[in-house]
């Protein structure tokens, strides 16, 4: 049986505090690629009580990914996009989303993520990385963009750390781990920047003014 939003409303409310709780709901996330980051961002950013988010991402779920992002053999050949959007429903069958199915470039960043106040940046490429980032800093003035950088292997993930480059900019991963032979992604140091990520995202909204 799906519990009713005021049934959910309620044990959130218990947890957080009412005050706490209003202002997740009111809050929206855009994240940037639904891989081994983007997918567990938007988990946990849903079991926290985020009101909307906006999903990200041209791709399709492969077997390559079920070692460390959120989807599952039913999900393989859909659009992440549709995939993720099906698992968070399960979380909470009343969060907002809106989906965007298609690859971000230069020319389309700003029609993209324009009015959103908060964006994780979750792309693989370190490329593409640099131009989200310096096309949200750029275009974008109202926002806050959160990266990821370096979560390869199984190295101490205690050196997995969130840095403030500047007032909207924030990075968190190592800086320096990259997937190369012997050196794969793997979902717990992947889940613990992702969780950086999310973190970050939440103290921003909760400590804006």
């Amino acid at each position: 049986m799906i519990p009713s939003k005021k049934d959910l409303q309620a044990i959130c409310d218990l947890r957080f505090s009412p005050e706490v709780y209003e202002k997740l709901q009111e809050a929206s996330v855009a994240i940037a690629g639904l891989g081994g980051l983007g997918s567990n961002i938007a988990v946990m950013l849903t079991r926290t009580g985020i009101g909307k988010l906006k999903l990200v991402d041209f791709d399709q779920v492969d077997l390559s990914n079920l070692n460390r992002q959120v989807y599952d053999i039913r999900h393989l050949g859909q659009l992440k996009t549709e995939a993720l959007s099906q698992r968070l429903k399960e979380l909470n069958p009343y969060i907002e989303l809106e989906l965007y199915s298609g690859r971000i470039t230069e020319d389309n960043v700003w029609s993209v993520f324009r009015g959103c106040r908060y964006i994780c940046e979750a792309f693989d490429g370190a490329e593409d990385k640099a131009m989200l980032a310096q096309q949200v800093l750029c275009g974008l003035p109202e926002a806050y963009l959160v990266s990821g950088s370096g979560m390869a292997g199984y190295g101490d993930a205690d050196q997995i750390h969130t840095r403030k480059v500047n007032s909207r900019f924030f990075v968190c991963g190592d800086e320096c781990s990259d997937a190369a032979q012997g050196i794969g992604l793997m979902a717990p140091r992947v889940a613990v920047c992702a969780g950086h990520q999310a973190n970050k995202i939440i103290q921003l909204i909760l400590e804006e003014r």
